[in-house]
């Protein structure tokens, strides 16, 4: 009987060794994880001036191209409006002449 108990005991033994080695492993793995979070978390809070510089220059490059679609268009449409204009001056310049020349028109 005493040869179980003394074995019952150095299980038990080793039992609460090994629990107390679990619980230091996870402390361990706990405190790991945590400092790479916090590497990670510092790692990007030194990216975000980047991340923002880099956010604003592509906002700024669609606005320039934007503004230079615009432009485009305006300067189409300039043109084409020039060159209505140009061909219905003469045309205006007659009936203008015509209706000082005969008011009743």
């Amino acid at each position: 009987m005493d040869d179980i108990l003394k074995r019952l005991l150095d299980a038990e033994m080793r039992a609460e060794t090994i629990a107390q080695e679990a619980e230091q492993e996870r402390e361990r793995i706990i405190q790991a994880a945590m400092a790479d979070a916090k590497a990670e978390d510092q790692r990007f809070t030194a990216r975000v001036p980047d991340l923002h510089r880099s956010f604003i220059r592509k906002a700024e490059e669609r606005a320039e191209q934007t503004v230079a679609e615009l432009k485009r268009r305006y300067d189409e449409r300039h043109v084409q409006l020039r060159n209505l204009a140009e061909e219905r001056e003469q045309e205006a310049l007659e009936r203008a002449l015509e209706l000082l020349l005969d008011p009743r028109r």
